[in-house]
């Protein structure tokens, strides 16, 4: 059901947009930035923040907007909201300090910078919203608790994969239809690609090979999935899920019985992939249903005769729909996907090439590692090392390739908020005691 467009309508008539900040303006940030100053009434891009001010000022300028302040205060920044202005700076932390600011987009990818932004607008009682699903998918339960202290929204966003798998699921459970896959659809899957294979495809839309790299080597896929287990209580089948490859065009329809039905049909459900299939770049949800007569309704709909009943969005609008999402935090507390409550999934990190005692590992989507997914009571039993964790990590020892490393092989740098709130999360849910025994 759509009342956003309704409730946005009547905030630009009463002249009373929310006021929204965004971190980042890269590719998806400047898109963003675009969105919502040129075609969503009842909300207000005031500022971004970005380590690059030009870029910041770059993405407003794209927009359509000229005039922006550099401000370094929180004071000025708000004075400028006030005032009607827009405002550009390198210290994300005024935004989520400004009183004049609804909610904040964190829109960067990294997972220790994004976790200081969103802890600090946790604090200052904004609603967040992460295109950042490496954060949410490392520390994500623990964040929520923090945002349902603080009385706010922390959520994954409408547009990105995720969210759309979320909508879709929540569509199908109206319907009274069991979940028990909740499926992405990509068009490559290979866990060795790195940022010099990805250069000229980056090149050619603008993007950052490492991001791009990210999406190749299944590691941005494995968070994606991640995140939508722990919104919905479902796990992975296996470690790094199934993932089957399908030749190119064959229709979701064609490939159900990829997927073990037992699987699917005993326990909470499952998260997984297909690579190669229409409609992509879409998301898919199977389905069962008990009841004889409602399965006659469903065959007649032409949902086919069962036992699995396929629905999927064919299409992921990504910038073009984050704007629903801060309606929707803002206006009716509703999150578009948000943990709910322990984490069910986890993404570790494996070495994608042999790996040598000494090293310094680099981030997600680079040389040395790639993300898969795992339950969350296997990686604390296992004390296997998260990939959000992984990056700057000195290694112990050597690691062959394709191993997954585990918290032994690492020595981890000093003074991360990322490894405290992976502390408390634990302690929070009490992972190696209560996960192991669910």
């Amino acid at each position: 059901m759509i009342i956003v467009d309704n409730a946005l309508a009547r905030l630009q008539a009463e002249n009373k947009p929310i006021k929204v900040g965004l971190v980042g303006a890269g590719f998806m940030g400047k898109g963003i930035a675009l969105q919502i100053c040129k075609y969503v009434p009842g909300m207000e891009l005031v500022a971004i923040a970005n380590r690059n001010l030009d870029k910041a000022r770059f993405a407003y300028n794209q927009a359509g907007v000229e005039e922006v302040l550099e401000v370094s205060t929180t004071n000025d920044l708000d004075k400028n909201i006030l005032n009607g202005g827009y405002s550009i700076t390198n210290d994300p932390l005024l935004l989520c300090q400004a009183a004049g600011i609804d909610a904040i987009i964190e829109v960067t990818g990294a997972v220790e910078y994004a976790a200081t932004v969103t802890m600090s607008a946790i604090e200052n009682k904004k609603h967040v919203i992460l295109m950042d699903a490496e954060l949410d998918g490392t520390v994500g339960p623990i964040l929520k608790v923090y945002a349902d202290k603080a009385g706010v929204i922390v959520t994954n966003a409408d547009g990105d994969q995720p969210g759309v798998m979320m909508n879709l699921y929540r569509f199908v459970k109206t319907l009274g239809v069991k979940p028990v896959l909740i499926g992405n659809i990509k068009g490559l899957h290979d866990p060795y690609r790195n940022p010099t294979t990805q250069q000229a495809f980056a090149e050619k839309w603008g993007q950052n090979p490492i991001m791009v790299s990210s999406f190749a080597d299944g590691s941005k896929i494995s968070f994606e999935q991640a995140i939508v287990a722990n919104g919905t209580g479902m796990r992975v089948a296996k470690r790094g899920m199934f993932g089957p490859t399908v030749p190119s065009g064959t229709h979701l329809k064609d490939v159900l019985d990829l997927y073990p039905i037992e699987e699917l049909t005993q326990g909470p459900g499952i998260v997984d992939y297909i690579v190669g299939a229409e409609p992509a770049p879409g998301v898919f949800v199977l389905g069962t249903h008990d009841d004889p007569i409602q399965q006659h309704y469903l065959n007649l709909y032409k949902l086919g005769e069962g036992p699995l009943y396929l629905f999927y969005t064919p299409y992921h609008l990504c910038h073009f729909e984050v704007p629903q999402t801060v309606a929707r935090a803002v206006l009716f507390k509703d999150a578009a996907l948000t943990p709910l409550d322990k984490p069910y999934v986890e993404v570790i990190a494996i070495a994608k090439t042999d790996l040598k005692a000494g090293a310094t590992i680099d981030g997600i989507g680079e040389y040395m590692t790639y993300g898969v997914c795992e339950n969350a009571d296997t990686t604390a039993a296992e004390n296997l090392l998260p990939i959000g964790v992984a990056e700057n990590c000195i290694l112990k020892r050597d690691i062959p390739k394709d191993q997954a490393l585990t918290y032994d092989d690492v020595i981890l740098p000093e003074g991360r908020l990322i490894d405290r709130l992976r502390k408390e999360q634990a302690e929070y849910f009490n992972i190696t005691e209560s996960l192991l025994v669910n």
